[in-house]
């Protein structure tokens, strides 16, 4: 990261918060050699992590008028949906205050009345299950040291599908050695019909579960993701060709 300026650099209760900048992209750091979020300045709606890309594959299934998004980092999910489509609302949960205030001033939030700003812990605004229900949940909760243990327990998962309609979608953020946890699966076959996931090149394993199932051919997923890519601006395709129903 020696190309990069820092642009901002300070600490909350959590730990350190790093903002970086090379002409090109932004990047949103929680500790040295970590990158949580990168923005192209450019185009701000083109996820640059693979990951966020392949949450995204849930678009082929749903065409949602609201989501929650429980993790805010640098707002990379934010900007996809809301290029995808403006008008879906949109509440984000996110524990640290410094963090919001940073995707407003060097991430170009996209402000409007569709976006909630939620300064809450997750776990917490999960277990008060005042939200209206939505179509999809996405769940990005990470640490400089990984991914968030709740973000996998049983209560959060169950907590995730009480506030989703009756056909919509939990999409979750985890690691490569999540694949192999059997009781992740459990959690989610409980709640959700069909449980879909991907390994990304980044070595994050997205999940993708559906309450109500949805048959499409692959010639006809295919066919979607082209014109899904051509919504979204950039290519689906390597994503795709990873997704899967996880048995």
């Amino acid at each position: 990261m020696s190309d990069y300026q820092v642009l901002h650099q300070t600490e909350d209760e959590y730990g350190p918060l790093i903002v970086l900048d090379d002409k090109e992209s932004r990047i949103l750091a929680f500790a040295e050699h970590d990158e949580q979020s990168k923005l192209l300045k450019a185009a701000p709606h083109i996820p640059q992590h693979t990951y966020v890309q392949a949450m995204l594959l849930v678009l082929l299934y749903s065409q949602p008028k609201s989501a929650i998004v429980l993790g805010l980092g640098g707002g990379g999910l934010i900007h996809a949906l809301r290029h995808f489509d403006a008008g879906i609302k949109l509440t984000a949960v996110e524990l640290r205050a410094d963090v919001i205030e940073i995707a407003k001033r060097y991430f170009q939030l996209p402000l409007s009345k569709k976006l909630k700003l939620v300064n809450q812990d997750a776990t917490q605004f999960l277990a008060a299950g005042d939200h209206k229900r939505v179509d999809i949940v996405f769940t990005d909760i990470y640490s400089a040291e990984g991914v968030d243990a709740a973000q996998v327990s049983e209560a959060f998962i169950a907590q995730c599908a009480a506030l989703i309609k009756a056909d919509g979608y939990l999409v979750l953020n985890c690691w490569k050695e999540h694949s192999k946890n059997r009781e992740l699966l459990a959690y989610l076959e409980l709640h959700f019909v069909e449980v879909r996931a991907c390994l990304t090149g980044s070595a994050n394993w997205v999940v993708i579960a559906g309450k109500a199932k949805r048959e499409i051919s692959a010639n006809g997923l295919k066919q979607q993701a082209q014109a899904l890519s051509q919504k979204l601006d950039f290519q689906l395709g390597r994503s795709l060709n990873r997704f899967d129903i996880w048995e």
